[in-house]
C-alpha cells in the first residue's frame, strides 16, 4: 500500500496563539503536515529556503520584514512554493500586490477551517484560492485594467528585495545602527540605502518614507511607528 504523500506546511504569523490554532486545524487533516512556525516575514523567508514546504500560509502584517515582501522573496528562493495570504485586511493595494507577486490565494481571517483547509488542497495543486469577495474585486480590478489598456505597476515595483526591507525597519521607527543590526550591515550601507530610497522615491525626510510605507502596505497605518 502506497504511503499518503503529505502537503508540508509553513505557517508565519507574528501571534502565537494564531500559529498554534491553525496548526491544530491543519494537522487534524489526514493529508497535511505543518512542517515550520515563523513569527517574523525574515524568519518565514529562512525557514522556506530551508524546510522547502510546498504551502506557506502567511499573513500580511509582520515585524521586521512584511508579507508581501517576505512572498516576494520566498517565490523568488523556493519557485516549488505555493504562498497562501490569511490576513484580517481586505485593502485593495494589499490584494492587487499579492496577486501580481504571484501569490496563490488570499483568504480573510474569519474564513472557517473547512474552506481553509481546501485552499491549503487547492494551491497545492496549482490552483488559485481567494475568500469570495476578494474575488469578486479582484475580477473587477482586472476589468478595469484592461479597459484601461494595462495593469499598472505596484507601488513598490522600484525598490529592490534590500530597499524594501531597509523601508520596513525605517517606517518602523528603527535606527540606522539597529537596522544595520538586523540585517547584518553596516550603517554606512544602511545610510545609502535610505538616501537611494529617498532618490528613487522623492522623499525628502523620514517622516515621508514612513508615509509611503503606510500608504503603500509596507506596514499597517494602525502600526505604532516613532518618527525621527
Amino acid at each position: 500500500m502506497t504511503a499518503m504523500k503529505l502537503i508540508t506546511v509553513l505557517l508565519a504569523d507574528d501571534h502565537t496563539v494564531v500559529r498554534e490554532g491553525l496548526r491544530t486545524l491543519l494537522e487534524a487533516e489526514p493529508d497535511i503536515q505543518v512542517v515550520g512556525e515563523a513569527e517574523t516575514g525574515r524568519q518565514a523567508v529562512a525557514m522556506a529556503k530551508r524546510l522547502l514546504p510546498r504551502v506557506v500560509v502567511m499573513d500580511i502584517a509582520m515585524p521586521l520584514l512584511n508579507g508581501l515582501e517576505a512572498t516576494r522573496q520566498i517565490l523568488a528562493a523556493v519557485p516549488t512554493a505555493k504562498v497562501l495570504i490569511l490576513s484580517a485586511h481586505s485593502d485593495d493595494a494589499y490584494i492587487e500586490q499579492v496577486s501580481t507577486l504571484g501569490g496563490a490565494g488570499y483568504l480573510l481571517k474569519h474564513t472557517s477551517a473547512s474552506i481553509l483547509c481546501r485552499a491549503v488542497r487547492e494551491v497545492h495543486a496549482g490552483r488559485t484560492s481567494f475568500s469570495p469577495a476578494i474575488a469578486r474585486r479582484l475580477s473587477r480590478s482586472e476589468e478595469a485594467s484592461s479597459a484601461r489598456g494595462a495593469r499598472h505597476q505596484p507601488k513598490l515595483a522600484r525598490l529592490t528585495p534590500r530597499e524594501a526591507e531597509v523601508l520596513q525597519l525605517i517606517a518602523e521607527g528603527q535606527a540606522n545602527k539597529q537596522a544595520a543590526a538586523e540585517l547584518g550591515i553596516s550603517v554606512k550601507t544602511i545610510e545609502k540605502h535610505r538616501q537611494r530610497l529617498m532618490e528613487k522615491l522623492h522623499i525628502h525626510d523620514t517622516a515621508g518614507l514612513t508615509r509611503y510605507a503606510i500608504a503603500a502596505g509596507v506596514i499597517e497605518s494602525s502600526v505604532q511607528v516613532t518618527i525621527v
